[in-house]
């Protein structure tokens, strides 16, 4: 079972790999959390997806940490990845998207797969629920997420964006992605594309990108790039291939289903410089509990 990270970013707001700060008292990052409850939960692999020219940092600082625990695989997310020949790319500077960042790891994993952010810390049970739904899984065609409750989310330092999950039995149906805030101790939605804003209930549900797939995902993905490239050919520049959006349409094609599994787990992530504070504070009391050993990898 292999744990697909989304790292390809992760640094970008700190400067570089060297500049991430750790969250605890030996070192550690939110990833090596990560990493740690995965392998409780029963991976036995990794892969990461990083950007080529950070192969040897990224190594260095996160990877070698983890290979005598974990097997490591690397995927490269390239602006010209999966780019047809002929295709001008010459005003594009930034990657693709998450949807593109996990096409690229289609040479490297094989097998079943769960999806994060590097830099979110997720929990261990949603690990143990999405490695249960894909070991007992009946269908190659049906994915799952797991959804995190919207007032576990939260960040008391200002507004976060996440995509709020439309669910029919048990079923995801879509997303609309939206910016939630806190005010006066009520939680409030507003869609992206909209300037209304709605009251919601801190139970309801939404995707942090934590997914879980088999490989058919691939040939989705490699499909739903062609149309995208196509679709945006006259701009390229800004155009960004996302993961919730190719969901979607896996959906509204009847490709499969996507199972919403809900966890009481509370996520953690650094949006705000500020945020950092609460982020240590939260693994600390998590590792004076027993949940986490005391040095993460000693």
């Amino acid at each position: 079972m292999n744990l697909v990270v989304l790292a390809a970013g992760l640094g970008s707001r700190f400067g570089g790999l060297k500049q991430i700060e750790p969250i605890d008292d030996y070192g550690n990052f939110i990833i090596d959390y990560s990493i740690y409850d995965a392998i409780q939960a029963g991976f036995d692999s990794v892969t990461f997806i990083i950007k080529r020219e950070n192969y040897s940092a990224f190594r260095e600082t996160i990877g070698k940490r983890i290979e005598d625990k974990i097997k490591v695989n690397y995927a490269f997310q390239d602006l010209n990845s999966y780019i047809p020949d002929g295709l001008n790319l010459e005003n594009r500077q930034r990657p693709w998207g998450t949807a593109h960042a996990i096409l690229c790891a289609k040479q490297v994993v094989d097998d079943d797969f769960a999806v994060i952010n590097a830099d979110d810390f997720y929990g261990r049970e949603s690990y143990v629920k999405v490695y249960n739904y894909l070991k007992n899984k009946k269908n190659k065609d049906d994915f799952a997420l797991i959804g995190y409750k919207v007032g576990n989310t939260l960040t008391e330092n200002g507004a976060v964006k996440r995509g709020f999950c439309h669910i029919e039995n048990g079923d995801l149906k879509g997303f609309t992605e939206s910016s939630f805030e806190v005010i006066n101790g009520k939680i409030y939605r507003r869609p992206l594309d909209e300037e209304k804003t709605i009251e919601v209930s801190k139970s309801d549900l939404v995707s942090m990108n934590l997914f879980g797939f088999t490989p058919k995902l691939f040939d989705f993905l490699e499909n739903g790039f062609e149309e995208f490239l196509e679709k945006n050919k006259n701009d390229l520049s800004s155009c960004e291939f996302f993961i919730p959006t190719i969901l979607t349409k896996y959906i509204k094609n009847n490709c499969g289903k996507i199972k919403v599994i809900d966890t009481d787990e509370k996520w953690y992530g650094i949006t705000y410089k500020q945020d950092k504070n609460s982020v240590c504070k939260g693994i600390k009391n998590l590792v004076d509990l027993g949940f986490y050993p005391k040095n993460l990898w000693k």
